[in-house]
Order: structure tokens, then sequence, then C-alpha cells
């Protein structure tokens, strides 16, 4: 079997990536390495094609201009069944439900993501945020200054997401749905 040789700047990121264990910025990656900005991104593409044409256990990944490795999506299955049962950590359907509206809504009120759900999410949005899914982003400029929550980069690192704008297309009814609420506490 043939491999194609990395070049140093590729080799010296896949190791500080290693070594570091956690995504990186651009701007740590070019303190570590002391690569030029140009020089930086054509080895991070490099890195990324070799580990994916050699079908690797863990894909280069960006998300948030921060780079790191992940399972191979095609591994997720697998893994799941021999790693997802040691640490069971799966969000309920009630809890997805408000994660998403979270990410779709953002930034949202606890009142809105209720309004939205028609149920109470204290208990979900405590899961949450102990999770590191949300945070809160601000306080909502009316009386009484409710906390605007928003997602974090842990969301997006764990449910694969470059950025938020990477989010599925809402469905017609969903986005009426969501609208439909904006236009409610416009009018309140």
């Amino acid at each position: 079997m043939s491999h194609t040789l990395l070049s140093l700047e590729a080799r010296l990121i896949e190791v500080f990536l290693f070594l570091e264990n956690e995504p990186l910025s651009l701007e740590q990656l070019k303190r570590f390495t002391q690569l030029e900005d140009e020089v930086l991104l054509e080895a991070l593409d490099e890195l990324k094609e070799y580990w994916a044409k050699h079908m690797h256990g863990l894909d280069l990944v960006e998300t948030l201009n921060h780079w790191g490795f992940t399972p191979s999506s095609d591994l997720h299955e697998r893994l799941r069944v021999g790693y997802g049962k040691k640490v069971d950590r799966r969000l309920s359907k009630a809890a997805l439900e408000t994660l998403a509206i979270i990410a779709y809504s953002q930034p949202v009120t606890r009142r809105e993501i209720e309004n939205i759900r028609g149920v109470a999410s204290d208990n979900i949005l405590r899961v949450l945020r102990e999770r590191e899914y949300v945070v809160v982003v601000g306080k909502k400029p009316v009386p009484g200054a409710p906390s605007l929550f928003g997602t974090t980069k842990k969301f997006l690192l764990e449910f694969n997401l470059r950025s938020i704008k990477d989010l599925p297309t809402l469905s017609e009814v969903d986005q009426q749905r969501f609208i439909h609420q904006e236009e409610l506490f416009d009018e309140q």
C-alpha cells in the first residue's frame, strides 16, 4: 500500500492537535507552529485530505475556526454500540426539541422557548446548561431583563457543525411556528 508523505508543516500541526487533545484556533496553531497564514491553511487542507483519503478512524474538522480530530462519521454507529453505553448521555426528545428551538431562535428567552414548546422548560434548560450546550448570552432589554440563551462551541462540535448557519433548513410549518412566536413578542 503506497502512502503519500505529509509535509513537515502538516505533520507539525498533526502533533500539536494530538498533544493539545482539543480543537485549536488558527491563532493558536499559528503561535504553536510559527507558520505563516497561507502555509498554515495549506497544511491544514493537506492534513484533512490525507486523513480522509487513507480512511483513518478520525477526521480533521473545522468548527468556528477551530481545528480538531473527531471520529469518522462512518464509525458513529459502531462507537455508539461499544462506547456510548458506558456514558450514555443522550438527550431526551424534549431536550433535543428545546435545544433546536434555542439553536434556530437564538438569542431567545426561557419564556419564548416555553411559548413555542407549550410547556415549562426550567429543568431542560438546566440540563442543557449543565452539559454546556447552551449559555446565557445576555439580557433582553425589556422589563425584568430576562436572560437570553444561545448555543455554545461545544454544541457545534458535538453536532458536527461549522457554524449555526450549517443547521438544516426548517420546514415551512416550523418556520411559521417560530415566526408566529416572534410576532407575539413584538406585539407585547
